[in-house]
């Protein structure tokens, strides 16, 4: 089941009870904020950023390798997983 736009995994999310969260594809913006991925893809109507033409871009590839939040691009992984990509793409 696909939660995030971004391939967060939420069902794994330490902040997902804790704020009451559920998920960004069934919410307006997540706790924190707006989020720049999630507006991206629902602009482009994608599901996740797995199924854009620009994918991996630099919008996500900053978010999932961001020094604090990210995580060292395991969401990208989940989108190519998710839309059944091959691993080999590079960053657009």
């Amino acid at each position: 089941m696909i939660e995030s736009r971004c391939g967060i995994e939420c069902s794994k999310c330490e902040y997902r009870e804790q704020f009451h969260c559920k998920g960004c594809v069934n919410i307006k913006n997540p706790f924190w904020g707006k989020c720049t991925v999630k507006q991206c893809c629902e602009t482009k109507e994608s599901e996740n950023c797995g199924h854009c033409h620009q994918f991996p871009c630099n919008t996500l590839h900053n978010f999932a390798y961001d020094k604090e939040q990210g995580d060292n691009g395991a969401r990208i992984e989940q989108c190519r997983h998710w839309c059944g990509k091959e691993a080999t793409e590079t960053l657009n």
